[in-house]
């Protein structure tokens, strides 16, 4: 249902429509009106009424006087005590009208219902005299008439009766002093039924000075003249007295101010009965009657607050509790078309200052704000505080009026306004723009926040009763959470704890890092920045060496695995070509000005493009927070507890996000490769790039992770990969054979080849292949055409040295057979020479001949010649180099212990005898981990001894 704007419903009055009222009509004068000077809504009584709600307050003072005079009862005098602009003096021109009964009560808007309520019929008129102590002077007597008037009770005395009742206090008036309550009884009992308005009576007692007479008497007979009265009042029935007292001694004046308000309050406090109008509620109506001529539809008003209310309670956990209250929807359509929340701002802590009233206060600023709000078509169901057209000059300088100084270029700058930072944020985001979030939003935080900022214990606003004064029903609740959000991000004057907003004339800490990010630098301060914490995040890992932002010349051309961190100038982007790739080519093809030739030991890590301007950002602030609370704990800078918080808040939370920032710049792996195709040579260099997770736990392990799963590094390798790339590139025409450590140093320089982790892959590859014949053979060597160290089809490890062959299966079968056939042909040979029948013989190796056997007659024969002696057990030692041992005894089970283990019926024992001296003893300890370790590995024997003496 589409909500009816205020300005359909509510039609502001014509000098408000047409911004012609002026300051001085919002103050009611009561001597003006007594005179007959006043502007016509105060002077006409009908007017007056029409335009007067009488409060609750009001209406128990009239029914006061009302009983007083028509002699039925009533209070004889009346203090007024309110605070500053709180409805005294109009409150005695509703007395004055009333009394002197110009106008017939009927024709007095709620004025019957008071008769009524009182029992009379018709009202007398009364005779009234009003006394003004801002225009009545001590020193300066009153022509009235011919007669000269000097004091207050002579001037009482003339308004009631003329020269007649002057003539009863006629010696008193000349001599100043008080004429005594039996003359004022007789003044009062004469001319009554009558009413005295005594306004402002401090402001003329406090001019009198302590022993001074002047023609208005002294000091202490002005007080005596008060007592007189009140106790005359007492004695005339039909007689009544309203005075208005200040509420505070501030608003008393001056020292002698203070004690003139004293001394008054405690002689009306004999008799008065103390009033004090206007309740907040109340205040609706008051402004509603003096802003607006009526309420022309009653059903779409209510529609409207039915609508406030109803949306307030969908949405419980965003607005304050109060809302949540069924009264709250009367509230809403007292104050129709305010909300209620600009009232209570208005009333709870705008009166709070020093010079603001409380009522008329209220009125300037909201038929300012009306006026400008008619003229602009502003079309919102209600006046919200998030409706304040501040961006107007009149209403600008209305609401700063009463401010400490500083404020507006708060408004201009933080708040509304073409030039405001709400404005501009609203023009680069249409969903935030669409409905003024932020403008919005700022206005109710100034509302609710400028007049205390200073002196408020819990400062602020709190965001619960930021939006109740800037959503409108139907709007996105969030929508304005975001806004609060980003108004924390970007403004300078806005503070933001404990869920509280509030604006301050001082700037915000967020100002001062906003002017110290422009200090810093990208080459000088930034990256260095970005490096350190790249470095601090990257742990070797797979890489022999990571160089973060590293010149080329600098980037080791060895055979270790390296990861090189592009600087955040050389960013990469997938679309076209970009500074990250011409760089990372740079580096790949030169260290210095020198060729670089193992490229494939290169792996690159780029930043992302359009994410670099964000970190170099974050980054800024980062350094900017750092340097803040640097200089608050050197004392170079002096912020309060609250600001010395929220830095160092503010410095964790940029560290974090710099953290985060770099984990989500820095995503693109970049690996060169290169295709061989046969007959067409080398394709031309090509980059594939990765993408890295920045959601990952550890940053080196995602980044292993994705090399593994591409297969851009090799941790482990299968035996058959390796035999087909040594099929494809090296065992090509006449070369059967290819030295291991070439294949290493190769698959290190091009860029078509395998990129494996280290030369142990290569080595654990070979190893694994070693006990199959489908794969290749090992020699340590070849001369004369003879495979030197042969190995083929048995387990072997092979030691990666430039004397290692790779042999390619066949041409190691070839060798194999070959020699057998020499074998065979030795052996028979042998047997000829010896007349004996021909022996069988196994080699020790399982069948695989090495080289050199025959030399050494290193293998077993099957059976024995007549006449040899049968060797039936074997007996050896070797002392092993401590350093070395782990080496050598491998190779000892390999080429030893393997001939027996690997021949049936054969028993093997192995005895391992340690021994080791200490010159100075072994202390404990060392005995203790070492006879553990024992303990584990089932030593027979494992003793420490004395030795010899």
């Amino acid at each position: 249902m589409t909500l009816k704007p205020w300005r359909e419903v509510a039609v502001p009055h014509q000098d408000v429509l047409k911004g012609t009222f002026q300051q001085a009509e919002f103050a009611a004068d009561l001597s003006r009106v007594h005179a007959g000077s006043a502007t016509e809504e105060y002077q006409n009584p009908v007017l007056f009424f029409q335009r007067t709600f009488i409060t609750e307050g009001m209406r128990l003072l009239l029914d006061s006087v009302v009983k007083r005079l028509a002699g039925k009862g009533g209070d004889p005098v009346i203090q007024l005590q309110t605070a500053f602009g709180g409805g005294k003096t109009h409150t005695m021109l509703a007395v004055y009208h009333l009394a002197k009964g110009e106008a017939p009560a009927s024709d007095l808007q709620g004025v019957p219902a008071i008769l009524d309520a009182a029992g009379v019929t018709e009202l007398p008129r009364a005779r009234i005299a009003v006394l003004d102590g801002i225009k009545s002077s001590p020193n300066q007597p009153v022509v009235r008439e011919g007669q000269a008037i000097r004091t207050l009770w002579g001037d009482l005395a003339w308004q009631l009766g003329k020269a007649e009742g002057y003539a009863l206090v006629a010696d008193a008036d000349a001599s100043g002093t008080s004429p005594g309550k039996a003359a004022l009884e007789a003044l009062l009992a004469r001319y009554a039924p009558c009413v005295i308005l005594i306004d402002e009576l401090v402001a003329y007692v406090r001019q009198f000075e302590e022993g001074k007479t002047l023609t208005g008497g002294t000091f202490d007979s002005n007080l005596s003249f008060v007592q007189a009265l009140t106790e005359a009042l007492k004695a005339v029935p039909t007689a009544v007295l309203l005075a208005s007292l200040p509420e505070s001694d501030k608003e008393a004046g001056s020292q002698r101010g203070v004690k003139a308000l004293e001394a008054l309050a405690h002689y009306f406090g004999r008799v008065q009965a103390l009033w004090k109008p206007v309740a907040t509620e109340e205040a609706f109506e008051i402004v509603r009657r003096r802003l607006f001529t009526s309420i022309n539809d009653k059903l779409a008003m209510e529609s409207v607050c039915r609508a406030f209310a109803d949306f307030y309670t969908t949405h419980r956990d965003d607005f304050p509790a109060e809302t949540q209250e069924g009264r709250y929807y009367q509230r809403l359509l007292q104050a129709y078309p305010i909300h209620p929340e600009v009232f209570d701002r208005l009333y709870e802590d705008w009166s709070s200052l020093d010079n603001f009233q409380r009522t008329r206060g209220v009125l300037k600023l909201m038929a300012k704000v009306i006026h400008r709000l008619w003229k602009d078509g502003n079309n919102d169901p209600l006046i919200l505080p998030g409706s304040l057209p501040l961006y107007d000059a009149d209403v600008r300088n209305e609401a700063i009026y009463y401010l400490p100084q500083g404020w507006d270029p708060v408004i201009e700058r933080d708040v509304d306004g073409e030039r405001a930072e709400t404005t501009e944020i609203e023009a680069k985001d249409p969903r935030l723009g669409s409905v003024q979030a932020c403008r919005r939003a700022a206005r109710a935080i100034f509302l609710g926040s400028a007049p205390g900022s200073t002196n408020q214990l819990a400062r602020g606003l709190e965001q619960e009763r930021v939006l109740l004064g800037s959503v409108l029903p139907g709007q996105q609740v969030g929508l304005f959470k975001d806004a609060l959000r980003r108004l924390n991000d970007r403004l300078h004057y806005l503070n933001h704890a404990n869920n509280r907003f509030w604006l301050d004339t001082r700037p915000n800490l967020r100002r001062e890092m906003e002017e110290r990010k422009r200090r810093f630098q990208d080459k000088e301060d930034v990256f260095p920045a970005i490096r350190e914490r790249v470095q601090r995040g990257l742990a070797s890992g797979v890489f022999g060496g990571i160089h973060v932002f590293t010149d080329s010349g600098d980037v080791p051309d060895d055979w270790a695995l390296r990861l090189v961190v592009l600087p955040p100038d050389a960013a990469f982007t997938r679309s076209g070509q970009s500074v990250g790739l011409e760089r990372a080519t740079e580096i790949l093809k030169k260290r210095g000005d020198a060729p670089r030739f193992k490229q494939n030991r290169l792996i690159f890590l780029a930043a992302d493009y359009d994410s670099v301007s964000r970190l170099k950002d974050h980054v800024r602030s980062y350094l900017a927070w750092r340097s803040i609370v640097a200089d608050y704990k050197d004392n170079r800078i002096v912020l309060d507890n609250l600001m010395a918080r929220q830095a160092s808040a503010s410095l964790e939370q940029a560290e974090e996000t710099v953290r985060r920032m770099i984990r989500e710049t820095y995503k693109w792996l970049l690996a060169p490769m290169q295709e061989a195709r046969p007959g067409k040579g080398l394709s031309e260099l090509r980059w594939e790039h990765f993408q890295l997770n920045p959601g990952a736990q550890n940053w080196s392990q995602e980044i292993e992770r994705v090399l593994k799963e591409n297969e851009l590094l090799i941790t482990e390798w299968a035996p058959i990969h390796l035999a087909r790339v040594l099929k494809d590139w090296f065992w090509k025409d006449d070369a059967r054979e290819v030295s291991a450590l070439s294949v290493w140093q190769q698959s290190c320089q091009q860029l078509y080849l395998p990129r494996l982790k280290d030369d142990t892959v290569l080595q654990m590859t070979m190893a694994a292949g070693a006990e199959s014949r489908d794969f290749f053979g090992f020699a340590q060597g070849k001369e004369d055409g003879r495979y030197v160290g042969f190995s083929y089809g048995r387990r072997h490890l092979p030691i990666l040295d430039a004397s290692l062959l790779l042999i390619e299966p066949s041409a190691a079968a070839a060798h194999l057979e070959a020699l057998h056939a020499a074998e065979e042909a030795s052996r028979a040979k042998g047997a000829e020479a010896s007349g004996g029948a021909a022996t069988s013989s196994v080699l020790a190796g399982g069948g695989t001949p090495r080289a050199g056997d025959s030399a050494k007659g290193g293998y077993a024969t099957g059976s024995t010649t007549a006449g040899q002696v049968v060797k039936k057990q074997f007996y050896g030692s070797i002392e092993l180099d401590p350093f070395q041992a782990k080496k050598q005894f491998a190779d000892l089970v390999d080429e030893v212990v393997q001939q027996f283990t690997t021949r049936p019926g054969v028993k093997v024992k192995v005895t391992v005898e340690i021994q080791a001296e200490s010159a100075s003893g072994f202390d404990g300890s060392l005995q203790r981990v070492v006879k553990e370790n024992c303990n584990v590995l089932k030593f027979k024997n494992a003793e420490f001894e004395s030795g010899a003496d």
